[in-house]
Order: C-alpha cells, then structure tokens, then sequence
C-alpha cells in the first residue's frame, strides 16, 4: 500500500509545477521557452497519470501515457529542428548556408 502522505506530496509537486509551466507558456519571451514548458507540462500529465496508476494498482492508462510520450517527442524535435532551419544565417545567394558549406 502507498503511504497517502507520499500521494498529498506528490499532488502538490505537481501541481506547482504544473501552474509554474502554464505561467512559462503564456509569459515565455520566446518560442523555444513555450515549447519546453509545454514538453514539461506534457511530462507531468504523464506523471500525473503514471501516479495514478500506481496508487490504484491499474494499467488502464498505459496506452495514453505511451501515447502522450510519443507525441511529446515528435513534437519536441519537430520544434527543434523548425529553430535549427531558422537559425541559419541566409548567404545573400537566396540559398541557406548549411554546414558543408561551411
């Protein structure tokens, strides 16, 4: 049995760091800071739920958890790979410079 302490504390943690990613994503300066508090918001939904799974011994949520983590990950690497395209500085030719040209 779970101690119910180790539960309260564990809610609690989460949900500060919840409200503490949601305020990243709506302040954020830049994209690449809403992307990460976005993945870290993902991240503790699946805590949350892999939580829950522990405390009443189910696996009802296993196919959502590996879903979500498979979508975190597409979409953290989609976002980096938009950033790193735009990160490299245009040659003036029209054409982007890429690192064998470099």
């Amino acid at each position: 049995m779970i101690n119910p302490v180790f539960v309260t504390v564990a809610e609690v943690a989460l949900g500060l760091a919840a409200a503490a990613a949601i305020y990243r994503i709506a302040k954020g300066p830049s994209l690449l800071d809403r992307m990460l508090a976005s993945d870290v918001l993902l991240s503790i939904v699946v805590t949350a739920l892999l939580l829950d799974m522990a405390v009443n011994r189910n696996l009802n949520n296993l196919v959502l958890v590996i879903s979500l983590a498979v979508v975190g990950f597409i979409g953290s690497v989609t976002v980096a790979r938009f950033v790193q395209d735009r990160s490299v500085p245009d040659d003036g030719t029209g054409r982007r410079e890429t690192e064998d040209d470099r």
